[in-house]
């Protein structure tokens, strides 16, 4: 197995920068979009299990719009092959002090394109 092909490394770079982007901006059709819409999809948030996408999307539609800007450190993105990744970063919210936030996502390439289907999003103490 290939490890970081450069071509793939850089989709999954700018699948997963699309994300934050939407994320940052509550730009829930884009939400929605990354999100694989199969049943096996997965998010594990701060306090929520969402299995599906029926679930995931009724999440990201009633979250507050405010306080969502963050910024991130240590992000790494390892992808496998030509259709799997994995991206973990980091975050920190000045809304949130002293915390430290987790992120990691696993993408696989669907016929439309990257698509997370399994995400897990943790606070702890920094």
């Amino acid at each position: 197995m290939q490890i970081n092909l450069p071509d793939v490394l850089a989709e999954v770079e700018a699948a997963f920068a699309r994300y934050e982007a939407a994320l940052t901006g509550n730009d829930v059709p884009v939400l929605d979009e990354l999100f694989w819409s199969g049943p096996h999809t997965i998010r594990y948030g701060l306090g929520e299990n969402l299995y599906g996408p029926a679930e995931i999307a009724a999440f990201r539609a009633a979250r507050p719009s405010a306080g969502l800007q963050r910024s991130l450190s240590r992000t790494q993105i390892t992808t496998y092959g030509r259709d799997m990744a994995i991206a973990a970063t980091l975050f920190h919210r000045t809304t949130a002090p002293g915390k430290v936030g987790r992120q990691m996502q696993t993408w696989v390439r669907m016929p439309e394109g990257w698509r997370v289907v399994a995400a897990h999003v943790s606070l702890i103490d920094g």
